[in-house]
């Protein structure tokens, strides 16, 4: 019997698995960091995500597959950002931007960490 996954692991894979794909250039370390060397809070901000992403996965029968692939990335980037609220007194505004002004290549990797989950299914399944 395979060990159950650790709560937010799938998806810091799939960051950076993103990341890999879309960042133009060398992307800074700290995007690409394995999980075993992940900061706590960073952990503990994909656990919560992926708990959001799997919740309105099941809640919606499917149905959030009807959802747009930039709707898909803003709910990711949406969650994460209230995550960092919770865990960095002070955030950059760059932590906490808005949709419309983050980066290409970071809004493409969210929309990928959402159907990195459609496509895997539920935990149950």
């Amino acid at each position: 019997m395979a060990e159950p996954e650790e709560p937010g692991r799938r998806f810091r894979e799939a960051w950076i698995a993103g990341v890999h794909r879309h960042y133009l250039g060398e992307p800074k370390p700290g995007y690409v960091t394995p999980w075993e060397q992940t900061p706590d809070w960073e952990r503990a901000s994909a656990a919560t995500v992926e708990g959001l992403i799997q919740r309105l996965l099941a809640d919606t029968d499917g149905l959030a597959a009807r959802l747009s692939r930039e709707q898909k990335g803003q709910f990711v980037a949406a969650a994460w950002a209230g995550c960092i609220h919770r865990h960095v007194a002070d955030p950059k505004p760059a932590y906490v931007a808005p949709w419309e002004v983050l980066p290409a290549w970071q809004r493409e990797t969210d929309a990928d960490i959402f159907e990195a989950y459609e496509h895997a299914g539920l935990p149950d399944e």
